[in-house]
Parts: C-alpha cells; structure tokens; sequence
C-alpha cells in the first residue's frame, strides 16, 4: 500500500463501483461487498465468501472473476465493509492492476471514508 486518496473526490466511474460494491453487500447480506473496473470498463461486483472449506473476501473475489473474464488488468477498486481492507486485497488488486491503483473503501451505507493505492 502506498500514499492515501481523497475519497471525496470520486469520477462517476468510481462512484458506479463504490454502488456495485454497496449492493453486492445489501442483496446478499455479506459483511463485505467489493468491484473492481478493468482496463476495458467492464465492472465485476462480489460479496464476502464464508463457507465451512472457503473464505475469500469480496475484493479477493471481484479480481479473481475479473481474472477468469479475462481482464488484463484495473483501473480501480471499491470496498464497502465496517471494517478495513486486508492488506491482502490491496495486494490482489497490485497483482492483476500494478502499483498505483485507486482502492476507494466506504462504510457499510456506502459513504467513502478512505481511498488507498495499490
């Protein structure tokens, strides 16, 4: 993890995933929700994963279904949980996007209340 972002300042863009990332958390009443934009525009949401032989958080599982659509890399990241990322997820979304990558991170009603880079 690198330097801090303004969460208040969000793109339409990254505001539509910061709402991807709400949903995914509301329709399935997750902890967590999580998306992530690739460098073709197209958004992927998830929901925190907690099964008895599988645990993958929502950001974890947005990249990894960015990486099976065949995404070469991302623009930006969005997190809603109550609690911080895993420094973990930041690590995920590095591995498919670079260093540099905004990951905007928002309370469970969906207001931003930090933005890090990967």
């Amino acid at each position: 993890m690198s330097d801090a972002l303004d969460p208040a300042v969000l793109d339409a863009e990254d505001a539509k995933i910061l709402t991807l990332a709400r949903s995914a958390r509301v329709r399935t009443g997750a902890a967590g929700g999580a998306a992530v934009r690739d460098t073709d525009g197209r958004t992927y949401a998830a929901a925190d994963v907690t099964l008895p032989s599988l645990r993958l958080t929502a950001l974890q599982l947005a990249v990894a279904s960015a990486v099976s659509s065949g995404a070469t890399g991302l623009e930006a990241a969005a997190v809603v949980t109550g609690a911080a990322p895993h420094e973990v997820d930041v690590v995920v979304v590095s591995d498919l996007g670079g260093p540099g990558i905004p990951v905007y991170v928002a309370g469970p009603d969906g207001t931003p209340v930090s933005a890090l880079r990967s």
